[in-house]
């Protein structure tokens, strides 16, 4: 009985040591999985209150002008978003072609106005000139194109 006991008693106190670590590593892995899901929650709701950038036209076609006219056109954006957006940048692919816009910020369901002006001088042929839009929406960045031909002179 002797026996019996040493073993009982040693047999108990590793199944004891080796529990209380495994329930300290499931609490640690409990708390690692509960702030884990928090950062994903709040980086979840912080997405969901972001400002979308919508234009009402993604393309203007200006048709065929004659070489060294001067085309413009306005598009317009809307925020469809939860939260204001604001343009930090906006570019066109070609230096013939000047974007303007407004740095204010554009609210939810607010519009804003990007004024392009394509200058044709030395550009014959057909034309595709894409205009970027950088911001802080949830789609940070965008485009809309200005097509058309330019007849020579």
């Amino acid at each position: 009985m002797k026996n019996f006991s040493k073993y009982s008693v040693l047999a108990l106190a590793s199944v004891l040591f080796f529990s209380c670590g495994n329930s300290q590593k499931g609490q640690a892995e409990t708390a690692k999985t509960g702030t884990e899901a928090v950062a994903t929650d709040s980086l979840s709701k912080a997405a969901a209150q972001l400002g979308k950038v919508e234009f009402a036209e993604s393309a203007f076609d200006f048709g065929q002008v004659k070489e060294g006219a001067e085309v413009k056109h306005t598009f317009v954006l809307k925020n469809t978003g939860d939260a204001p957006v604001i343009l930090s940048k906006v570019t066109a692919s070609c230096g013939c072609t000047q974007p303007e816009f407004s740095k204010s910020p554009i609210l939810p369901g607010g519009t804003s106005d990007i004024h392009v002006t394509f200058k044709s001088e030395g550009q014959v042929g057909k034309q595709q000139k894409i205009i970027t839009i950088q911001s802080n929406a949830s789609n940070s960045m965008t485009t809309v194109q200005l097509k058309g031909e330019v007849l020579a002179k």
